[in-house]
């Protein structure tokens, strides 16, 4: 699954390409450095465990350990730019061997003309353990800097070599703070306020259950709606359905 403010690419190592019609509201609200991160304060910071090692130069491969819509990509791009590292995403559920090692290759060939790469891998869990251990080599020789983005818990999805070789990152749930800071930072970028009332943008905010690209996406609809007067909660949950809340596998 991408993650916040962003769309999943095999591949990011320049430019990106001429928009062809109306960009997502969420690729437009999309960070452009981690001071704008929202949400993540607490690994962000200069104390945090990521400021820490942006501050001192010596950023180590990572697995970003969190719920959908909290920023794992977004961080991950983000990480590659403030350390000028070529960004390259890629799918653990639609990457197979053969893929792999096309990355690998075109890594070590960055490397050899002066480049670094960070390889952002998405789902990291759902590679096996064969597939996960090709990964150790590269890391081990500087070839990549892995950053892996899991949902699951890593001390049991995750093989003990690659987890040795990696920090765990846990980014958190957004708080309903954080996502009113989001809806406000939407209403800015579209020039006007989303037409609800109190009730109804606090049941928003509650919909969205922590999700921000969530969030995002019914502040998009709910923005493109012509109506005479601010909804109330209860106009808006006959037009919206609300969000299924989402549990882990003990429940």
């Amino acid at each position: 699954m991408a993650d916040l403010f962003d769309s999943p690419t095999p591949e990011t190592s320049g430019p990106a390409p001429a928009a062809q019609g109306p960009r997502p509201l969420a690729d437009r609200l999309r960070p452009r450095s981690l001071a704008e991160v929202i949400g993540q304060e607490k690994v962000l910071s200069h104390e945090g465990p990521l400021g820490a090692m942006l501050a001192s130069g010596s950023l180590s491969s990572l697995i970003l350990w969190g719920p959908p819509g909290v920023g794992k990509t977004t961080i991950a791009r983000l990480l590659a730019q403030e350390t000028d590292l070529t960004f390259v995403q890629i799918s653990a559920i639609f990457t197979g061997v053969p893929d792999l090692r096309k990355v690998f290759e075109a890594a070590r060939l960055r490397r050899q003309n002066g480049q670094g790469t960070l390889l952002f891998v998405d789902e990291i869990h759902r590679f096996n353990k064969a597939q996960q251990d090709s990964f150790l080599p590269h890391m081990e020789d500087g070839t990549i800097l892995l950053v892996g983005a899991t949902t699951e818990n890593p001390s049991f999805e995750l093989n003990a070599a690659v987890m040795s070789r990696a920090q765990v990152i846990v980014l958190e749930r957004l708080t309903p703070t954080d996502l009113e800071r989001m809806v406000q930072r939407a209403e800015k970028e579209l020039g006007r306020a989303l037409p609800l009332d109190g009730t109804a943008r606090e049941a928003l905010v509650d919909m969205a259950d922590g999700d921000g690209r969530a969030l995002l996406n019914l502040v998009e609809q709910i923005a493109a709606w012509k109506v005479a007067k601010p909804l109330t909660q209860e106009q808006l949950a006959q037009r919206l359905m609300r969000r299924a809340a989402k549990y882990d596998k003990s429940g």
